[in-house]
């Protein structure tokens, strides 16, 4: 297999997953559904411990893998969020959206393609890792 071909199967992973965020939030702006799938990724990263960032990590596409670990700092982790509101708010100011319905809106898109692309034995793994006021960011 060739360079490009290799880095244009990469790429296209990511385009899918770009657009089927985008799909959820009913938009074809792919720039927000890159600024959602970050800020939720690394919201939702820096709440788990450092074996089940990993573990999950494992599971994205590598240039997905690679927003993911972005400015990752793991002796900060894992992050207590007083609850979902605490979460949501973070994802609003990450992914530049208006209050905490957008935020919301975003959150339930981003879960929805990671129970679609990541195992459910992982999802289930990351969910037991949430405190129950969090398990809902997962869907």
């Amino acid at each position: 297999m060739t360079l490009p071909s290799i880095i244009d199967r990469r790429t296209e992973k990511t385009h899918v997953w770009l657009k089927e965020v985008a799909e959820r939030l009913g938009t074809d702006d792919h720039r927000l559904a890159y600024r959602v799938l970050r800020a939720y990724l690394q919201a939702l990263r820096d709440r788990l411990t450092v074996q089940e960032v990993a573990q999950l990590g494992a599971q994205l596409p590598e240039l997905i893998r690679g927003m993911y670990y972005e400015g990752w700092h793991p002796s900060a982790t894992p992050v207590h969020y007083r609850g979902t509101a605490d979460f949501l708010d973070r994802i609003a100011t990450e992914a530049e959206l208006s209050g905490e319905t957008g935020a919301s809106e975003a959150v339930n898109a981003v879960a929805a393609v990671l129970r679609q692309h990541i195992s459910a034995g992982e999802i289930e793994d990351v969910r037991a890792q949430l405190p129950e006021n969090l398990q809902p960011i997962l869907g």
